[in-house]
């Protein structure tokens, strides 16, 4: 019988070694809700870099995040206060705060992910773990870093609990792969 190497849902490569009957491989539903939190997390950082560009917009402020009081791009400045200004200079440090987090956690994080599909995981348990951690990423924005005084209850529950999440899994993919260190 022709066997049929094993494909990995978060990777989309095949596991080393791997494979299966061709005629024990049925219609695999594995690769659904992978595929699914891999779009939530992409849509999710589009909302929060488009939420970058349009305050920078808004506050005709385009590197930085400190709002000047006058540009000379413009032919014809828009009146603008001290009180505006610290406005738009807090909001625009606020979503690229949010956006930067994001982006220094997620995809470290995807990577472990990776590595534990790689070393054998379940896909139930991965799935259920990058769920997890998506929570914890827009609590840590939504409920956390964009609440009032930036001191929501989602800040210290995203930041740890991705913190958490980033070891254990790591610790996780280490156990997974202990076979390969001869325990």
């Amino acid at each position: 019988m022709a066997t049929l190497p094993l494909l990995l849902p978060v990777t989309g490569t095949f596991a080393p070694g791997k494979s299966r009957r061709s005629t024990e491989i049925r219609l695999q539903t594995c690769l659904w809700p992978v595929a699914n939190l891999s779009t939530a997390f992409a849509a999710y950082f589009v909302l929060l870099n488009l939420r970058v560009s349009l305050v920078r917009q808004a506050a005709n402020t385009y590197i930085g995040d400190e709002v000047k009081s006058s540009n000379t791009r413009d032919a014809n400045p828009k009146p603008s206060t001290p009180l505006i200004e610290q406005t738009q200079s807090k909001e625009l440090l606020i979503a690229s705060r949010c956006h930067g987090n994001f982006v220094e956690n997620v995809p470290y994080a995807l990577l472990v992910a990776s590595i534990v599909e790689a070393n054998g995981a379940s896909p139930r348990f991965l799935t259920g773990a990058l769920a997890l951690l998506f929570f914890f990423r827009v609590a840590h924005v939504e409920y956390g870093i964009r609440a009032k005084d930036s001191l929501g209850w989602g800040r210290p529950v995203g930041y740890f609990g991705t913190l958490i999440w980033i070891a254990g899994m790591s610790a996780y993919a280490t156990w997974l792969a202990k076979p390969h260190w001869g325990f």
